[in-house]
């Protein structure tokens, strides 16, 4: 269940634009490791030698890596928003 907002969400509220990015990034981890475990399922069920597969799974994991260094270190709001 989601927590319950006080007050009208809106993304230049900064409390719930941080928890929106929380869930954004939860997603994106979770769309990453259902497509790299189901890919790499299906190079060893079928024995392929899929020269593209850990290229792939590297550049995604890095791109993933940079996300989470923005949401946890880079990418900290203001408490109060600017007028």
């Amino acid at each position: 269940m989601p927590p319950r907002w006080p007050r009208q969400p809106s993304r230049q509220d900064p409390e719930f634009r941080k928890l929106d990015d929380r869930y954004t990034y939860a997603a994106h981890i979770a769309i990453y490791l259902t497509a790299a475990s189901g890919l790499t399922f299906f190079n060893m069920f079928y024995q392929a030698s899929w020269p593209w597969l850990l290229p792939v799974l590297g550049c995604w994991g890095l791109g993933l890596g940079l996300h989470t260094l923005w949401i946890f270190f880079c990418g900290l709001l203001p408490s109060v928003p600017s007028p």
